[in-house]
């Protein structure tokens, strides 16, 4: 079997940023009080581009930072909760638009765990030699499913997109992986797409696709599966968190990983966080943070990190990785 190692990261946000104060004129709340329970401060807004433009500028970016060619991949994996459409996938859009002619390409979704469920399923086609270089994306423009009237979650989410390039090799980086879905739990955090029951009688004309949640259960089976994975993906590979240079949470609520911190007795240093300017970026989050992590030389060759997610499914996982790449 071959070994899978990170050769290349990329990101990108939309340029329009909104603050807290801005969503203090559209919705009752103030920037002390999202501030407060949530630890956003700001957010990237898309203001006309897709999905798929997002993804498609990171995808670029990743494979300028890996020194590879479009041509190159043999691979895509889009995960996103915030497609641009049923059909065709995502990733097949992102796939023309680079011209990675030579890629087979789909999505998945798996809301805020997806970039963790994304890198699990192309670690398998390259450990088998399936793929030799596969691209895999977290994108979101969650802007566009957000019902900007309920501030329980309106404030919560931004926009952006992140790209990791893997390839097979003989370097072990992606060292181990688990993930996980809680089905009977999903009616926690849902987005509908078309309301079936009226199709035919009524139309569909005063349907709206809006995220909603119920923040106090998402809380609770944040902290407990956060902190679950951690301590599941240390046991399994006899480590500890001293081992561990940094580990990066989905970027959900600040409020969250203070909890794991504590629950965990660990060092909050070791948990990088950039959810303050970014808010939940869901699929995307993850991504960006590795990429903003690799950008700013926080990682060396040898450093072992943990990614973590959860979100709606519900879904949870976990990586613990090997960095490989020299700056």
């Amino acid at each position: 079997m071959n070994e899978v190692q990170i050769i290349g990261t990329g990101s990108y946000a939309p340029l329009n940023i909104m603050t807290n104060q801005q969503l203090a004129e559209i919705v009752d709340t103030s920037d002390e009080w999202i501030v407060s329970m949530t630890g956003i401060k700001e957010r990237h807004i898309s203001q006309g581009e897709n999905t798929s433009d997002l993804a498609t500028k990171a995808a670029l970016s990743a494979l300028k930072d890996a020194g590879i060619k479009p041509e190159d991949i043999d691979l895509i994996i889009l995960a996103s909760t915030s497609p641009d459409q049923f059909v065709p996938s995502t990733a097949c859009i992102v796939q023309g638009n680079i011209g990675a002619v030579n890629a087979m390409a789909f999505d998945i979704s798996a809301a805020c765990t997806g970039f963790i469920f994304a890198l699990n399923i192309a670690m398998q086609f390259l450990r088998t030699g399936k793929s030799k270089k596969a691209l895999i994306i977290g994108a979101e423009v969650l802007s566009k499913i957000v019902d900007w009237t309920d501030r329980n979650t309106c404030v919560l989410f931004g926009d952006g997109a992140g790209a990791t390039v893997l390839e097979a090799g003989i370097k072990k980086g992606i060292i181990s992986i688990n993930s996980a879905s809680e089905g009977q739990k999903g009616g926690a955090l849902t987005c509908p797409t078309v309301d079936v029951k009226n199709t035919f009688t009524k139309g569909n004309e005063n349907f709206k696709a809006t995220i909603s949640m119920d923040g106090k259960e998402i809380f609770k089976f944040a902290v407990k599966t956060i902190a679950s994975s951690i301590s599941q993906i240390l046991d399994e590979n006899d480590c500890t968190l001293d081992d561990i240079k940094y580990v990066v949470c989905h970027q959900a609520n600040f409020r969250i990983i203070e909890f794991v911190v504590r629950k965990l007795k660990a060092d909050k240093d070791k948990f990088f966080v950039n959810l303050d300017r970014y808010g939940n970026t869901s699929a995307a989050s993850i991504a960006i943070a590795l990429d903003e992590m690799n950008k700013n030389n926080l990682l060396t060759a040898g450093d072992k990190i943990i990614l973590v997610g959860f979100g709606g499914g519900l879904t949870y996982g976990a990586s613990l990785i090997e960095w490989t790449m020299n700056k």
